[in-house]
């Protein structure tokens, strides 16, 4: 049973960027969107409580306005609203509970602001069991495609091929739940999948003046690293075996394997410039306590421009 998308809206640029993105998503996976807006009750009206409104109020109206500009933007489409009394990070975790994604806005580096504010956002993706997706402000469905050629009308723009997905792949760890989200983000979009591997090649410092020297006779030779052709060329082959059942189950799915030495989320963010989505996972069972993003999905959150979905797996 599909669910709905979701959305949270705090009436920022990014936040109603996220709405309009999750309205496309909605309607490319044939379900509804739920919009959601998030408010706390305070001592005192919070400063940016216009005098003449109340806080209830204001918030009415940030959701009312977020409504209607999706609505305008994607008639036909079934739109849902919820107004929540209860802490932001809260809210948004209980919304993306029974919904197929949760969408929010970022910023992504600069002057923080919107979701991005706190850390709301990314304390929202750590916490959360389904997918969440962020998206940047001034991002728009245009954005998702291809360049049009001259003359093609606003309308028709959704018509032109759309960018390919990019998925980060741990080869160490490799995640259904991750594998299938991208595969079927792209078949759903009826573009290219690009998967993408970086791993690095283990520093050999030779032993210095006082370090031991390991004798042949009780520890064997010394070890050599491996030669950089030879581990791209285990890699590669790792890649697609990996993806060998799920080429099988998405056959109209075009994959481009990327296996590129160097650090991880520079990779990504590099494989992703011209990208429609970028997808990469969250480990839910480290051994450390609390909610964690992870170093990957925390650098390319902030450092992306496309949107980016990131997968909660164990």
């Amino acid at each position: 049973m599909l669910h709905d998308i979701a959305v949270g809206v705090d009436g920022s640029s990014a936040s109603l960027a996220a709405a309009h993105w999750a309205a496309a998503e909605a309607q490319r996976r044939g379900t509804g969107l739920r919009v959601v807006h998030a408010w706390y009750r305070h001592a005192r009206p919070a400063p940016y409580v216009p005098l003449d409104s109340s806080e209830h109020g204001w918030a009415e109206r940030i959701l009312r306005e977020a409504v209607s500009s999706v609505r305008a933007a994607h008639p036909g489409l079934r739109i849902s609203e919820r107004l929540v009394c209860d802490a932001t990070v809260t809210a948004l975790v209980a919304a993306a509970v029974d919904a197929e994604l949760l969408a929010l806005g970022s910023l992504g580096l600069g002057p923080l602001g919107g979701f991005v504010a706190g850390s709301v956002s990314q304390r929202v993706v750590a916490r959360s069991a389904r997918p969440v997706v962020l998206v940047r402000a001034g991002r728009t469905t245009a954005d998702d495609h291809l360049p049009a050629a001259d003359g093609v009308a606003p309308e028709e723009i959704p018509k032109t091929p759309c960018r390919e997905v990019v998925v980060g792949l741990d080869v160490g760890h490799p995640c259904d739940e991750l594998i299938e989200f991208a595969f079927d983000a792209a078949r759903r979009r009826g573009t290219g999948l690009r998967v993408v591997c970086a791993f690095r090649i283990p520093f050999r410092t030779e032993p210095g003046p006082s370090a031991p020297v390991p004798s042949a006779a009780f520890e064997g030779p010394t070890p050599h690293p491996r030669a950089p052709a030879q581990e791209l060329a285990d890699q590669e082959r790792t890649v697609t075996a990996v993806l060998r059942p799920w080429r099988a189950r998405y056959p109209a799915v075009p994959v481009t394997e990327t296996v590129v030495e160097g650090r991880a989320p520079a990779v990504l963010v590099h494989e992703a410039r011209d990208a429609a989505l970028l997808v990469v996972g969250r480990r839910t069972n480290g051994r450390r306590p609390g909610a964690h993003t992870g170093p990957v999905a925390h650098a390319v959150l902030h450092h992306a421009g496309c949107p980016v979905a990131v997968v909660p797996h164990d």
